[in-house]
């Protein structure tokens, strides 16, 4: 409805043109034309991401940087070396039956273009495991000028190029994570800037045929209690699903990848599986369309027992979107202890990657029980200020 528009008397037509000038005084409406161009993938996009939806399955993240793969085989006296990496990458992508339980796997620029051990490509060893390979496009956190402390996203430059090689190379889907920091705020300037990064990145891959996982991710860093989480990832995901309204992106061609609505890493009281289950719950019906595929948890340094038994709660009942996993170190780390580096632990190390990935696989399907889980893997993994 057009707004109204008071004239001043000088500017009216005279008495005696009122006749002649009535059909040009009255302005005619204007028209709104709007073209949205659907991605040219839009139906391998869609198909893409119910596959890794699937029953059952969730994604193993396998995108450490050089350098946080380093500091995970510091850990059990490792260089940090093309080698090594090799190695490891290798023992997890070539578990036998992996795929029954994980359906995408995410992996870091240098692994999408490496070969095993064997000589075969890791892209391929994936495809034959039914597993779908995914890469990570963005290019790190670094300070956000103008705010309380916080950091945004980068690596828009150059990305639609970057995308189109790595979906030439075999990756169907991508992956982007921002943080937001409770303790720093959050600003309305670092929650602006990483829903509307989020969103840019996720038009950039559809247009390239990856069906982006969206990652705001909610640190734990902090004391504050789950109301508090609650309110912020509320107003994290409404900023971030507005802003990708506003860049065309197709919903039902995305991924997921929130934190669960927990309280504070160093907060006195702590929550159950259930009150987790029924925050996080809560906040998806709120903010989350129905058209969205898949949501896949971040475990953000929770044990890898407390990681399957909160998707576990949550998987109760019947939810409009596949509630699965995408970990990394709820995943990997006792797999990573056991082997050690050492060739006559490969089997052991991916016995144990295979247990903790059908302990998820169970919890997506609401059938997981913690009966008989070690107590290695019930030790947190928070470490603050965390990065990839």
């Amino acid at each position: 409805m057009a707004s109204a528009t008071v004239l001043k008397s000088s500017f009216l037509p005279k008495k005696s043109e009122w006749g002649a000038t009535r059909q040009a005084a009255a302005p005619r409406p204007p028209t709104v034309s709007m073209v949205v161009r659907a991605s040219a993938y839009a139906d391998e996009l869609v198909k893409t991401a119910k596959t890794i939806a699937s029953p059952g399955r969730g994604i193993l993240a396998m995108d450490e940087s050089n350098a946080t793969c380093g500091k995970r085989l510091a850990s059990i006296g490792l260089e940090n070396t093309e080698a090594n990496r090799q190695a490891y990458r290798t023992l997890l992508v070539t578990a036998p039956g992996l795929g029954q339980y994980i359906s995408g796997a995410i992996l870091f620029e240098e692994t999408l273009y490496q070969s095993a051990v064997d000589g075969r490509k890791i892209v391929d060893i994936l495809v034959e495991q039914g597993i779908v390979p995914g890469i990570k496009v963005d290019k790190g956190l670094v300070p956000l000028a103008g705010s309380n402390n916080e950091s945004w996203c980068q690596g828009l430059d150059g990305l639609a190029s970057r995308e189109a090689a790595y979906y030439q190379q075999g990756a169907r889907f991508a992956k982007w994570r921002t943080v937001v920091s409770i303790p720093n705020g959050p600003s309305e300037l670092a929650v602006k800037e990483a829903a509307w990064g989020l969103a840019r990145y996720a038009a950039i891959s559809q247009d390239n045929g990856l069906v982006p996982i969206v990652e705001p991710e909610i640190l734990l860093d902090g004391e504050h209690g789950i109301e508090r989480t609650f309110e912020v990832a509320q107003k994290v995901w409404a900023e971030t699903f507005y802003a990708m309204a506003e860049n065309n992106v197709m919903f039902e061609g995305i991924l997921l990848k929130p934190s669960m609505v927990t309280p504070g890493a160093e907060a006195k009281d702590r929550a159950t599986p259930e009150q987790v289950a029924a925050y996080t719950l809560k906040l998806l019906h709120r903010r989350i369309p129905p058209s969205v595929p898949g949501i896949m948890f971040l475990s953000g340094g929770q044990s890898e027992v407390e990681a399957t038994q909160n998707l576990n709660a949550m998987n109760q009942g019947p939810n409009p979107w596949h509630v699965s996993f995408s970990y990394a170190r709820a995943l990997q780390n006792t797999c990573l202890k056991t082997w050690g580096g050492q060739p006559d632990k490969v089997k052991a190390a991916q016995d144990a990657l295979l247990l903790r990935a059908k302990a998820n696989s169970l919890a997506q399907l609401g059938k997981y029980t913690s009966d008989g889980e070690a107590a290695e893997a019930k030790e947190g993994m928070f470490v603050k200020n965390y990065s990839y």
